[in-house]
């Protein structure tokens, strides 16, 4: 039941700024990789300062900023917002300008309308609506680069955190669903070292293809044995084999040849005991029998998360978003990855992620796009969540 009080600051949440706000973040290019970032970090510092919040933009490598946006409240814990201003590359396919915002039948259309942009212009008109709501604690977005690749962004911003949170809601595309856990994601890189020679007399070389065949194959192993112990919200952790590149020609035994794996991960696993696990397994193969050496790295790890259903975060928000004209889902899971894991595991804060678009149905495809009215709702969900955590 909303309040009239409340009533009054939602009726700030301007439907034309929303559409204003998410147009100028859609046009703002770049793409990740290679990690261009800048200009949609100009749009949105430009579009919080013109609103009358504070702006602080750090530096995390040359030419790629985090911004934080901060509603000033009381002395008491906050609410976190989260969000990335990284996209994806473009892609093939389009009937639209990827970066034209265009607004056709209600939707908004450009790389990132659902991951993130949308999300990003929801949680910024919130902010500027809650102006003058006498909150107790402050509200920040905090908008972070590099969360589609390594996640360098969320990795600096909790390694200097300070203010305490009552609460984290990412506002990555959920469908208007309040999810309360979410699989975590690491990627292994696997090299492996033979010796080349001509193909003609393969056996004074050892081949390095083989060698990463043998691991695929352990690969796909493990994936079969994790999937008979699924998470009863997530699903079963899984692996994935995405990239593989070696050999210099069909005439010559490859010396080199690298692969890289995806390894969704459960909540309380390890991403350290995921890569010995996998190190213990490769071992096992005895590949230095055949003249070859294999080095393993994870280059990125992003935990996973489950915040309790009964938890005030989750009972408040999800309340917010039926007040706020949501679709009335039950709560969920998500075996996608986002940045609101590192912020449970690493501050301690409870986290659920929701926002405005798909993940299954817009993100990373062509023409993606993002309803104007999911905008307005996912805005009005964080005013409220904002009002009854810290009125």
């Amino acid at each position: 039941m909303i309040t009239p009080a409340e009533q009054a600051v939602l009726d700030r949440v301007d439907t034309d700024l929303l559409v204003t706000v998410t147009q100028r973040l859609l046009r703002a290019t770049g793409q990740n990789p290679p990690g261009e970032e800048a200009a949609t970090v100009a749009a949105l510092s430009a579009a919080a300062i013109e609103l009358g919040l504070e702006v602080v933009e750090s530096r995390v490598e040359p030419g790629r900023e985090n911004v934080s946006i901060t509603l000033a409240g009381g002395n008491g814990p906050g609410l976190l917002l989260v969000g990335h201003t990284d996209v994806v590359p473009v892609g093939d396919g389009w009937t639209k300008d990827p970066f034209g915002g265009e607004l056709t039948d209600g939707r908004l259309y450009g790389r990132g309308a659902s991951d993130m942009k949308g999300g990003l212009a929801a949680a910024l008109v919130a902010l500027a609506a809650l102006r003058g709501a006498g909150l107790s604690g402050p509200v920040e977005l905090a908008a972070l680069m590099d969360e589609e690749e390594t996640g360098k962004g969320i990795r600096s911003y909790v390694d200097s955190a300070s203010q305490s949170w009552l609460g984290c809601i990412t506002a990555e595309p959920t469908d208007l669903q309040t999810i309360i856990g979410a699989r975590g994601d690491s990627y292994l890189k696997v090299s492996v070292h033979g010796k080349s020679c001509h193909a003609g007399n393969p056996a004074d070389g050892a081949n390095a293809i083989y060698g990463a065949a043998a691991v695929i194959a352990e690969i796909e192993k493990l994936h079969a044995e994790l999937a008979k112990a699924p998470h009863p919200l997530l699903g079963a952790a899984t692996w994935s084999v995405g990239q593989i590149q070696g050999g210099t020609g069909g005439s010559i035994v490859p010396a080199e040849c690298v692969l890289v794996a995806d390894r969704r991960l459960l909540p309380g696993e390890s991403p350290a005991a995921v890569l010995d696990d996998l190190r213990t397994r490769v071992a096992a193969l005895k590949l230095e029998d055949r003249g070859l050496s294999v080095e393993l790295e994870m280059p990125m790890e992003m935990p996973a998360f489950l915040t309790p259903a009964d938890a005030d975060l989750v009972t408040v928000t999800d309340a917010a978003l039926t007040d706020a004209g949501g679709p009335g889902l039950p709560l969920g899971g998500w075996t996608a990855a986002c940045d609101g894991g590192y912020v449970a595991r690493d501050l301690g804060v409870p986290v659920v992620v929701l926002g405005p678009g798909s993940v299954v149905s817009q993100a990373h495809r062509a023409d993606e796009s993002v309803g104007v009215d999911e905008l307005v709702i996912a805005a009005k969900t964080y005013v409220l969540t904002a009002l009854r955590l810290l009125g």
